[in-house]
């Protein structure tokens, strides 16, 4: 299937690996041109490279922390205007809410909720002059299906499902589209720490932590990344005008639930 997307502009953040760079490939290959964005150099330039080999649309990269006022501006300084925006950070750290102060909070909220809503404020006004646009975000299962001891991200990733809920109702007439992925647990580098971090607190090998998540798995297998990568890519394509405002759970039916 053509996704009708040859020649456009994305914005991909958190690319330099695991669901973010996944994004950048699926529509890379679909020929769109990728501007993607980390905050480490090293990796971000070697990912940019991987992308470009590809030989359908073209890779760049810029090196930002798009948490901060200082990095978004770098981002839109050297590229004014995207037709598809994919935000996606990673999530803050575990733990018992008695534990976290206000920073804590504020830090969460910075990267999970208020991030994606600047990066949105400085390109959708454009996209809707021009008659198209794709936002995707990148958020959590855990907002769908809470798990105990993600509060911080389920609180700061919660308030940016609910702003999207709003505010794609006022784009979609104007050929804007936003929407949100919401995966569980995917094959990347990320969820190989968590087991090893796991491994550590109980005292049993990653093998036997990774084996117990999996039995208790519907599909006994994980996601792979490629496979967000191009529902991503779908979202974004030129068939999905009419998917507007949704929260799209990629999980391989772990939620228990209808609806």
């Amino acid at each position: 299937m053509d996704l009708g997307l040859t020649g456009k502009k994305a914005l991909v953040c958190g690319a330099s690996a695991g669901l973010g760079f996944a994004c950048a490939h699926a529509l890379v290959q679909e020929g769109v041109d990728v501007v993607i964005v980390a905050r480490t150099e090293g990796p971000l330039r070697e990912a940019a490279g991987r992308l470009q080999t590809l030989g359908a649309g073209r890779a760049e990269w810029v090196a930002a922390d798009v948490t901060t006022a200082e990095g978004r501006a770098r981002i839109f300084a050297a590229h004014p205007d995207f037709d598809i925006v994919v935000t996606n950070a990673g999530g803050p750290p575990p733990g018992d809410f008695r534990q976290w102060d206000t920073a804590a909070w504020h830090r969460a909220i910075d990267a999970n909720m208020l991030a994606p809503i600047e990066l949105i404020k400085t390109t959708v006004d454009g996209m809707m002059a021009r008659g198209w646009g794709r936002i995707v975000n990148l958020t959590s299962s855990a907002v769908k299906s809470p798990v105990d001891g993600l509060g911080l991200s389920i609180g700061a990733r919660s308030g940016l499902t609910g702003f999207v809920a709003g505010l794609a109702r006022s784009t979609v007439a104007r050929g804007v589209t936003i929407n949100n992925l919401l995966p569980g647990t995917f094959d990347t580098a990320r969820l190989a720490g968590n087991f090893e971090a796991q491994s550590r607190r109980e005292g049993r090998s990653v093998d036997e932590v990774r084996s117990a998540r999996l039995a208790k798995h519907p599909a006994h297998r994980f996601g792979e990344p490629d496979e967000l990568g191009r529902t991503c890519a779908f979202l974004c394509s030129a068939h999905a005008g009419y998917i507007n405002g949704q929260n799209i759970l990629l999980d391989g039916g772990s939620f228990p639930g209808v609806f």
